[in-house]
C-alpha cells in the first residue's frame, strides 16, 4: 500500500498535479533476436549482424525465440504480474526508414504479460506502489545515422529485430521523485532477474514519459509523451519542465495539443516531434506468419522456481538476519554486484549474524564512497571482497583500531595486497600493552595539568586526553585501554 505523499506545483490560479505513466523498452538479454538468428551483440560494425528475416528479404518468416518468451515470463514474474498463458502477435504498421518491413511485430490486445506493480522506495521511509498495466513483446528498429554524411541519413540495422519488453505502468506516478525511483527501482529488478542489462547509455533501457495535469481529483487532463529517454536525471528534469509548460498553457486560457515531445538536455526543456498517434492510427491485426503463443502453466511453475532473490526479499532478509536499518539494506540491495559483495565479504569473515553491521558500515561509508568519489563501479573496486573482510576482521581481534583500519584500507586501495601482511610488514599492529603507553598518558596529564584537574567536574573532557594520547601513539594504542588507563590516571 502507498504511503508516499506527492509534489504539488504551484501555479498563479493555485495548486496542479502531475499525473504520470511511463512505458519502458527493455532490449531483452538473449544471444540472438526476436525472430531470427541473427546476434544481438552490441557494437558490431553496421548492418553485421542482419539476417535475411531482419532485412525482410522476400519469402523470409519469423521464428519465436523461446529465450526471448522465458525471459518475459521471468520478467512477468519478478514484477508479480498476471501471465498470460495465450498471447498473439500483431503487424503495428507505420513505416520509418530504420523497419525495413514497414510494420512492426508487437502485442497489442493479448499481451503475454498482464497487471502487476512494482512498490518503490522514496525519501522519509516513505514507498509508493505503481501498477503494470502489461507487458509485451515487439521488434526493436534499427538506428539512423544522420551525422555521417552532409546529403544523406544512414541506415543500421544491427538493433533491427532485437526483442524489445515493453512494460506499461499505470498512470500511478505523480511527481518526478517517484518516475525516477520508479525507473530505477525496475532497471534493478530487470537486473537481478537477468532479463535485461539495463545500460541506459547503449539503449539497452528507454523509457517513453507520458505527462499530463490537473487540478487535484479533477479528470485526467490531456497528455504528451516525451519519447526516448535514456537518463535518469533527465527523465527527472523533463518531467519538471513540461508539467510547468502544460500549467502555464492552461492558466493562460489555451488547451493541450496531445502529441509526441522530445527532451533537450542542453536546453533543459521539451520540444514537438509529432502528434501523437492513437491505437487505430496503427492498424494492427494479427501477424499472419505467427500462431498465437501458447504455453502450459507447468511452463510458468518452473521459470518461478528458478527466479532469483530480488530486491525486496533480499532486503527484508538482509534486515531480519543482519540486524541492518532498512535505509542500509536498501543502499546494499540497489545493484545486485553491490549485495554479492557484501555477503561475499559476510562469507568471508564466516559469522553473518555476529559481523552483519560492521560490514555494512565499511562496503558503504567506506568503500561506496571511495568508489563514488572516483567515478567507479562496485565491479571496478581496487579493494575486493576478500582484502575487506581481512581489514574488518583485523578490527574485531584488536589487531589494529578503526582508525589504523582506514590507514590500511587506503594503502590496499592504491597498492593492493593482503592485508595482514602489510599490517605485519609496516608495523601497524595496535598497543594494547598498558606499560608501552602509560609514559604516553603520564607525559600528556603531566604537560596539562589544568585540563586534567577539570576532568573530575568535567567526565566529558576525558575524550580530549584520549585523542591526545592517540595522536601521539599513531593511533596504535587501543582506545579502550587508553580510556581504562587515563580513568584509573585521573581518578573518575
Amino acid at each position: 500500500m502507498s504511503t508516499a505523499t506527492h509534489k504539488l506545483l504551484k501555479g498563479a490560479t493555485g495548486d496542479w498535479e502531475m499525473v504520470i505513466g511511463m512505458e519502458i523498452h527493455a532490449q531483452v538479454t538473449s544471444n540472438s533476436k526476436l525472430f531470427s538468428g541473427a546476434s544481438t551483440t552490441f557494437g558490431g560494425e553496421p548492418n553485421s549482424h542482419v539476417s535475411l528475416v531482419d532485412a525482410a528479404m522476400p519469402g523470409m518468416l519469423p521464428v519465436i525465440n523461446e529465450e526471448c518468451v522465458r525471459q518475459a515470463v521471468r520478467t512477468g514474474l519478478g514484477l508479480n504480474a498476471q501471465i498470460n498463458l495465450r498471447s498473439v502477435f500483431d503487424r503495428k504498421n507505420y513505416f520509418y526508414p530504420d523497419s525495413p518491413q514497414g510494420y512492426q511485430i508487437s502485442q497489442y490486445k493479448s499481451p503475454i504479460v498482464g497487471e502487476g506493480e512494482v512498490v518503490v522506495e522514496l525519501d522519509g521511509g516513505k514507498t509508493a506502489t505503481i501498477g503494470i498495466e502489461r507487458l509485451h513483446l515487439e521488434q526493436d528498429a534499427g538506428k539512423l545515422l544522420h551525422d555521417q554524411s552532409p546529403a544523406m541519413s544512414y541506415v543500421d540495422l544491427n538493433r533491427c529485430g532485437v526483442a524489445l519488453m515493453e512494460i506499461v505502468s499505470k498512470p500511478d506516478i505523480r511527481d518526478a521523485e517517484q518516475a525516477k525511483a520508479y525507473v530505477t527501482k525496475l532497471r534493478s529488478i530487470l537486473r537481478y532477474l537477468g532479463t535485461c542489462d539495463g545500460d541506459m547509455e547503449k539503449g539497452s533501457l528507454r523509457a517513453d514519459v507520458n505527462v499530463s495535469v490537473r487540478k487535484p481529483g479533477a479528470p485526467l487532463g490531456t497528455r504528451c509523451e516525451i519519447k526516448n529517454m535514456n537518463s535518469i536525471t533527465f527523465i527527472g528534469q523533463a518531467i519538471e519542465y513540461e508539467a510547468r509548460r502544460q500549467i502555464e498553457i492552461l492558466e493562460d486560457g489555451g488547451e493541450i495539443d496531445q502529441e509526441t515531445r522530445l527532451y533537450d538536455p542542453n536546453k533543459g526543456e521539451t520540444r514537438s516531434m509529432r502528434s501523437k498517434e492513437e491505437a487505430h492510427d496503427y492498424r494492427y491485426f494479427p501477424d499472419p506468419d505467427l500462431l498465437p503463443l501458447e504455453f502450459s502453466q507447468s511452463f510458468v511453475d518452473e521459470l518461478k522456481t528458478e527466479l532469483p532473490e530480488l530486491p525486496d526479499q533480499k532486503k527484508a532478509r538482509f534486515v531480519a538476519d543482519f540486524g541492518l536499518s532498512a535505509y542500509d539494506a536498501s543502499v546494499l540491495v540497489a545493484e545486485r554486484e553491490s549485495a554479492v559483495f557484501y555477503e561475499t565479504v559476510l562469507d568471508t569473515l564466516g559469522n553473518r549474524a555476529r559481523d552483519g553491521k560492521m560490514a555494512a558500515n565499511w562496503v558503504i561509508n567506506e568503500l561506496f564512497g571511495r568508489l563514488n568519489k572516483e567515478g567507479r563501479g562496485i565491479t571496478d573496486s581496487p579493494v575486493n571482497a576478500e582484502q575487506l573482510a581481512a581489514i574488518i576482521d583485523l578490527i574485531g581481534e584488536g589487531t589494529i583500531s578503526g582508525k589504523i583500519a582506514k590507514d590500511l584500507f587506503e594503502i590496499v586501495w592504491q597498492e593492493g595486497g593482503d592485508p595482514r601482511a602489510l599490517v605485519e610488514s609496516r608495523g601497524m599492529k595496535q598497543v594494547t600493552d598498558l606499560s608501552a603507553i602509560e609514559k604516553v598518558v603520564d607525559d600528556i596529564i603531566a604537560a596539562n595539568p589544568d585540563k586534567a584537574a577539570q576532568v573530575k567536574d568535567k567526565p566529558q573532557s576525558l575524550g580530549w586526553f584520549v585523542g591526545q594520547v592517540m595522536k601521539a601513539s599513531g593511533g596504535k594504542a587501543n582506545p579502550q585501554s587508553v580510556n581504562d588507563l587515563l580513568k584509573s590516571k585521573l581518578g573518575i
